[in-house]
């Protein structure tokens, strides 16, 4: 199935939404709570499976729907249609501070794979799939990177990432980083998981237990603050009480935790 033709645009910068437009009886599909506004015009359906495959049959729609219940991910996709005359606008934005990526899929190979959590929204067409990582010992101590998805087709697709975005052009190197940082990659690479060779680093080095590893010939896109790592942060520095507290960081905010005994 050919994609839907869409234009779009990116607004933001540090936080970002992207805004489709949408011409007559085109489709965006979305995953579920991305939506942020849409026109007066667009109607939305929640559907299981991606749309890619008119004649797929039910039982198929349940297979492709099932891996994603099992890696985390909604049962069903979200379809934007525009119903009404003339173009119509709907925006998507993601759940946390970041960058939106747009992918030109005939111009990548038609084919994205990226973190699992990374995908926003795609023109209708765009096949939406879970792909495991073949070394499944590393895959389940290595973090974000066991479970990662599969995108494919011929129209865009818009993926977003923590902080700033990095986009690296391999041709033939080798690349290694933390597996959160990953964000996506075009099918010319190949990745795997592998573990630290030193003890000493991967107990006292604070990089994990497991890098990726990245090597062939094709573009890579790297994130500078993956949201596992924000939000391992935040549970660390947050009061023990559960309250709001005053002075955090400062010589009162010290003397009030010796006080209330934290």
């Amino acid at each position: 199935m050919k994609c839907h033709e869409i234009d779009y645009e990116i607004i933001g910068s540090s936080m970002q939404m992207v805004e489709v437009e949408l011409d007559p009886q085109e489709t965006v599909i979305a995953e579920a709570g991305a939506m942020n506004y849409m026109e007066d015009g667009i109607a939305f359906e929640a559907k299981m499976g991606d749309g890619s495959e008119v004649n797929q049959g039910f039982m198929s729609k349940l297979f492709s729907a099932g891996k994603r219940v099992i890696t985390g991910e909604s049962l069903f996709m979200t379809h934007f249609t525009n119903e009404g005359v003339g173009k119509k606008r709907v925006a998507f934005a993601a759940p946390f501070p970041g960058s939106i990526v747009p992918l030109n899929m005939a111009q990548l190979g038609n084919e994205i794979t990226c973190q699992k959590d990374s995908f926003l929204c795609a023109a209708l067409g765009t096949k939406v799939d879970i792909a495991f990582n073949r070394k499944l010992g590393s895959g389940f101590f290595g973090g974000e990177g066991f479970i990662l998805e599969r995108l494919q087709g011929d129209g865009m697709a818009f993926i977003h990432a923590g902080g700033t975005v990095i986009e690296k052009e391999l041709n033939g190197e080798t690349l290694r980083l933390d597996t959160g940082c990953l964000v996506a990659f075009t099918s010319g690479i190949e990745y795997s998981i592998e573990a630290q060779k030193s003890l000493k680093s991967m107990f006292f080095g604070g990089e994990g237990l497991f890098m990726a590893t990245l090597k062939g010939h094709g573009k890579v896109w790297i994130q500078s603050l993956p949201f596992s790592r924000l939000a391992e942060r935040v549970i660390q520095h947050a009061p023990s009480t559960g309250g709001s507290r005053q002075g955090e960081g400062s010589v009162l905010g010290g003397i009030g935790d010796m006080i209330g005994g934290d």
